[in-house]
């Protein structure tokens, strides 16, 4: 039975903020998935709708079931009728954090929801989205999919202002830096004043943010969404027959009936209201986009579409080039279930070499509260995973992967396809090494932690102990994303090449801090 969520209904006198016992269950004891999953973690989802005479959380349940994938450590909705705001969130899957009980008091016309994986802040109920608070000018809701590099700089800045914070997130300084009247930064911000307060609230929060963010705003007059100047992060606008929706991938307009319309721009604002859609100029776009490029590699579904470009077929090209640049002398191409099967759907047709199963997945077995015994530990993959060993006797095998990050999985992997019956395993991986730590969204480990910056390739192969290794090639996997794609230039590869789109504070580069920094930061 799902678990009780926490709900919180702003209404002028009545707020509820009590988390349960097993909101703090999911804090300390959540089983974890990174014993059997070496991929770097997704970072959130992000979902709006205006849709009067539509049951607005429902519709942005079911959008959030879609972009799941997306974040499943907690999961939120915020709705609004023009008066009053609601609000509901728990812990865990968005099945978990939501029944019929706190579905329906959630009443309104226009919503916003989230999915989160915790990028910056702990894994607790106080740092689940999205935020809502009430300001002089209503009700503020907010959902952020993201990150801050120069977080720690704005923590100060408000805590030296007498601003309460309740997280550790950075997706709080934000809604609190668009919440504060614009005048109280000084002539430190310029920005151009537009007759909507909000736009006004938002374009000082541009002006300050540096980092990843797309993100969802829910007020009492509409939904407004926006997206940093560089469009690190993905957002796009879809139709309704009675609204306007957005939200972070397109599969989720597909879920709820919705017509994809096209992407927020770099830098843009948009309002959703009863006029329909109304653009708003935010701040200057970067010169060159920087559109992260591990979206396409892992973290969008299949069924997603960026600028055009069907993230299936991108990844699918990617596996074609793969087989170009790294052909493997075998008998059958397998896939790491789920996200390389596009890729090594490429490489076979490319190669010519038959697509098969060799691996099959579990994929519930990361989240449950029963935690696993040492015996069970020791297991490692092969709880989640299991081989096909009638299919994989005797064949001489190309496992297939989209990425190799701490290098903890493939080893454990390799050694499950060859006790399966393989005769020899040639580990080809659709994207390059990755060397590099994330600082704009993604949970992609510290430098110090990636296998790519310990070993070369040939220590690689040794390490996780294929017959042999081969990774795509920077220029090879951009070809492959541009095939098809609307926009041409302008993608993040700072986790292979180093070549960070935004200058990164030293602090933050030199010592490598983790999630967890602003448990400790109380300001001066």
């Amino acid at each position: 039975m799902p678990n009780q969520s926490n709900v919180t209904l702003f209404d002028d006198n009545l707020f509820l903020n009590n988390p349960t016992d097993t909101d703090r269950a999911f804090d300390d004891n959540l089983f974890d998935d990174n014993l059997f999953d070496d991929s770097p973690k997704e970072e959130c989802g992000v979902f709006g709708v205006f849709a009067p005479g539509r049951d607005v959380a429902r519709l942005s349940f079911f959008a959030l079931y879609a972009l799941q994938h997306r974040g499943q450590e907690s999961a939120g909705i915020a709705t609004c009728d023009g008066l009053r705001a609601y609000h509901a969130k728990g812990m865990g899957l968005v099945s978990q954090a939501f029944n019929e009980n706190n579905l329906t008091p959630l009443k309104g016309h226009m919503a916003i929801g989230h999915t989160r994986y915790s990028t910056t802040g702990g894994v607790k109920l106080q740092n689940a989205q999205p935020y809502l608070i009430e300001t002089m000018h209503g009700p503020l809701g907010l959902s952020h999919n993201g990150n801050l590099t120069n977080a720690l700089s704005i923590r100060n800045r408000l805590l030296k202002r007498g601003v309460g914070l309740t997280s550790t997130s950075d997706s709080e300084m934000i809604t609190q830096i668009i919440a504060a009247p614009s005048d109280v930064w000084g002539d430190e911000f310029k920005i151009e004043k537009s007759d909507d307060h909000w736009v006004n609230q938002i374009r000082m929060l541009m002006s300050m943010a540096e980092g990843a963010y797309s993100l969802a705003l829910l007020m009492r007059t509409g939904i407004y969404a926006l997206r940093d100047p560089l469009g690190l992060r993905p957002l796009c606008i879809g139709k309704l027959d009675e609204g306007y929706v957005v939200a972070s991938e397109s599969c989720a307009l597909s879920t709820i009936g919705a017509e994809y319309v096209r992407d927020v721009e770099p830098g843009e604002i948009v309002r959703l209201d009863e006029n329909g859609i109304t653009s708003f100029f935010g701040v200057q776009p970067a010169p060159k986009r920087a559109m992260c490029v591990f979206e396409y590699v892992y973290f969008a579904r299949p069924d997603s579409a960026f600028d055009g470009q069907s993230i299936h077929n991108a990844r699918q090209n990617m596996g074609r080039m793969l087989a170009h640049e790294a052909p493997a002398d075998a008998d059958m191409v397998i896939a790491v279930p789920d996200s390389a099967i596009p890729a090594a759907i490429g490489f076979s047709l490319e190669s010519g070499i038959p697509y098969g199963e060799g691996l099959t997945k579990n994929r519930y077995i990361g989240r449950t509260f029963i935690q696993p015994d040492d015996g069970l530990r020791k297991q490692g993959v092969s709880l989640k995973f299991n081989a096909l060993t009638s299919n994989l006797q005797g064949k001489r095998v190309v496992l297939i992967d989209d990425s190799i990050v701490r290098g903890n999985t493939a080893g454990p992997l390799v050694q499950l396809v060859r006790d399966g019956g393989a005769a020899e395993v040639h580990v080809r991986v659709s994207s390059p090494p990755v060397r590099y730590p994330c600082f704009m969204g993604i949970d992609m480990a510290t430098r110090k932690e990636l296998i790519a910056n310990q070993y070369d390739i040939e220590g690689i192969r040794k390490h996780i102990g294929a017959d042999s290794l081969a990774y795509l090639s920077t220029e090879a996997m951009l070809h492959a994303i541009r095939q098809g794609a609307q926009e041409q230039e302008g993608f993040c590869t700072a986790c292979f090449s180093g070549d960070y789109p935004l200058t990164i504070p030293p602090w933050l580069m030199e010592e490598e801090r983790d999630k967890m920094l602003f448990e400790e930061v109380w300001g001066g």
